[in-house]
């Protein structure tokens, strides 16, 4: 395999820590780049939450990324945002009830300010982006949330001129019961390698008949993090085949098809680049939409991968509405492994 060589870049590594020994960190006088939190909100201005309740009596977790010592902070429209200079996190949160806005302008807001933010740090390539709506599938005025959503998302990638169809980042969007718009994004110096599964149309390249703007990421993405790492980031993933949702009210056969497309997708990134992940070494979360099922998907997962597995040591399941009425888990994943990428 020929590899593409990257300039000299700072490296960005992750790790999953429950939120409680994320925050000991910063006590201990080594704070981090900055931190996803899965389970609970934070008032800290280096960790972003997402406040979706965290299931099966488990503590919230945090990712906390570490990149380079020179670190700067600042507010660019309404994006927070934390830069070395090669990397950049970024947060929003937009209350639609206190601006008094749809969410399609709400969300081309948030985009149009995160794509000027990169403009102004130089990282002009989105790798990762996650997002949280409040009443995701519910009637926002004659067309549902989700969708208004992607009109608003869909037209700030147009005028930016970013990778709108093929070369999009990953991403995800779940439904929270209450609060903002929340948008998380991870972007760099360098773009992605997109990934897409063979099993599924392109998110994409939906018909219409999801919506008159189709939702704008990849099945995954591949990233060089430097120090000879290569991160893969895999969207939001649930029982979806081809473009419809297939085993519809049957929460056990949708985490099986589920299981499959994530497979499926790991194997595509892997004949991306030299560096070779698995499902087992990946760190996730699993969104159930009813907390009843939450006991029956763990015990389905622990006969899949295995107890002892990363997957299942590292796992949060949290309570949310996935972007479709009709699924009922949906999984996201990152993982890093060593190599290089491939032209």
């Amino acid at each position: 395999m020929t590899t593409t060589v990257a300039a000299e870049v700072p490296p960005l590594r992750v790790e999953r820590l429950t939120l409680a020994q994320g925050l000991a960190r910063a006590t201990d006088g080594a704070r981090p780049f900055a931190a996803l939190s899965y389970g609970a909100g934070s008032d800290s201005s280096w960790v972003s939450g997402v406040a979706a309740r965290v299931l099966l009596d488990s503590e919230p977790v945090v990712d906390l990324w570490h990149a380079g010592e020179a670190v700067q902070s600042g507010t660019t429209g309404v994006v927070r945002w934390r830069t070395d200079g090669h990397w950049l996190l970024g947060v929003v949160d937009l209350d639609e009830s206190a601006l008094g806005e749809d969410l399609s302008t709400l969300s081309y807001r948030a985009y149009r300010n995160v794509f000027e933010a990169m403009k102004l740090a130089g990282c002009p390539h989105l790798l990762r982006i996650w997002n949280y709506l409040p009443r995701i599938n519910a009637d926002g005025g004659g067309m549902e949330r989700y969708r208004q959503f992607n009109v608003g998302r869909q037209q700030a990638f147009l005028e930016a001129g970013q990778a709108t169809f093929e070369g999009a980042p990953a991403a995800c969007a779940l439904g929270v019961h209450e609060g903002a718009l929340c948008v998380r994004f991870l972007a760099g110096r360098m773009p992605p390698v997109p990934v897409e599964n063979p099993r599924q149309v392109s998110a994409y390249h939906y018909p219409a008949d999801y919506g008159p703007r189709s939702p704008t990421f990849s099945r995954a993405a591949l990233a060089a993090l430097g120090g000879g790492q290569v991160a893969l980031f895999i969207s939001g993933t649930a029982s979806i085949v081809g473009h419809r949702t297939v085993h519809a009210g049957d929460v056990h056969a949708q985490l099986a098809e589920t299981l499959v497309n994530l497979r499926s997708v790991i194997e595509a990134a892997n004949q991306r680049t030299s560096a070779q992940f698995s499902l087992e070494r990946s760190d996730v979360v699993v969104y159930v939409r009813h907390p009843a099922d939450a006991p029956a998907i763990r015990a389905q997962l622990v006969q899949a991968l295995g107890a002892r597995s990363r997957f299942m040591q590292h796992a949060v399941f949290l309570e949310a509405d996935i972007c479709r009425s009709d699924l009922l888990v949906e999984i996201e994943a990152h993982a890093t492994e060593a190599g290089a990428l491939g032209d």
